[in-house]
């Protein structure tokens, strides 16, 4: 895709590649229980970039009540209503506290249901080969399906992870050894120092941050997910509520909107932390029911968020 695309061609693009996807949405009757639902169809799947892995179009995100000390019960049954629902990948960190023990003991039982994904925020060979020893114990497997440098903020930090004893090392040795099948890259704070990242190293994935927000300042959409999608990487979006700081009365409402904006991009899916599991329930019904937006409606949300931009994406470089 070349660089100076124009927003409209993009998004054309972007819809023309759903449709490619079959993702022409799924009518639900509102009298039916999301379960009864899924049992019924098929939940909608993208491809994770060459992964060769479908992942489904809303995914369980790490934070939320899975991030939260004392939540065991109410954290056990959100990653398992997820997966009783069809949701299929799942996302953790070693910074998302008690996240990694949460979703290790549903493993336990149901590790061959998802695509697993954590991430090493050390930016050594050796420091993020302990954590992703302590990761391996913690989630109760033998290996990652997928393993990400987390939160690169800076070139500096580029410069030592691709360095002599960088992490890049542990990646390439954690995957020789197969104990991770692919690598990826995420951030939110700027589309730049990520692009970099990715000119330098052919990552499997990126998680980056994306909503209705975005074009406003410092824009992912327009400075980072062109060249991912050239590189036919597996694109995951995150921060796509940007933790309720996008909903306003005259801005984006709800969830419908908030998901349906990022899913109208050329995603692969999204990660949603979820506090609980009517909150499971609801995105995955937004997601069975998704149809892609017209550029007029995307447009419209945009516009809308012009006014309380940095309090939507309170997560990027603002200095």
């Amino acid at each position: 895709m070349s660089n100076s695309i124009n927003r409209r061609d993009f998004l054309k693009l972007s819809v023309s590649s759903l449709a490619a996807l079959g993702m022409s949405g799924y009518l639900l009757d509102t009298k039916e229980t999301v379960s009864q639902v899924t049992k019924k169809l098929a939940f909608p799947t993208r491809p994770l970039g060459k992964t060769g892995h479908n992942a489904t179009i809303f995914a369980l995100g790490g934070q939320g009540t899975l991030q939260m000390d004392d939540e065991w019960d109410t954290s056990i049954k959100i990653i398992n209503k997820a997966l009783d629902l069809g949701v299929n990948y799942l996302d953790s960190a070693v910074l998302y506290g008690p996240s990694q023990d949460y979703l290790g003991e549903v493993m336990k039982t149901r590790r061959k249901e998802v695509f697993l994904a954590t991430k090493t925020h050390d930016r050594t060979r050796d420091g993020s080969l302990r954590l992703l020893d302590d990761s391996l114990k913690r989630l109760n497997t033998d290996h990652l399906d997928l393993w990400q440098l987390h939160n690169i903020r800076l070139t500096s930090q580029l410069d030592q992870i691709f360095g002599k004893g960088g992490a890049i090392e542990a990646l390439e040795k954690a995957r020789a050894e197969k104990m991770v099948r692919f690598f990826g890259i995420t951030g939110h704070f700027d589309p730049f120092v990520l692009a970099e990242g990715i000119r330098r190293y052919p990552f499997d994935t990126i998680l980056m941050a994306l909503n209705a927000a975005d074009r406003h300042h410092l824009s992912f959409i327009e400075n980072l997910l062109p060249k991912a999608v050239e590189k036919k990487m597996g694109i995951i979006g995150m921060k796509v509520p940007a933790e309720g700081n996008i909903f306003r009365k005259n801005g984006v409402r709800n969830m419908e909107e908030a998901m349906g904006y990022v899913l109208t991009l050329p995603v692969s899916t999204i990660i949603v932390g979820c506090r609980k599991i009517e909150e499971v329930e609801e995105n995955v019904k937004i997601a069975m029911n998704f149809k892609p937006f017209s550029d007029a409606k995307m447009r419209e949300l945009e516009n809308k968020t012009k006014s309380y931009a940095e309090d939507a994406s309170f997560f990027k470089n603002w200095g």
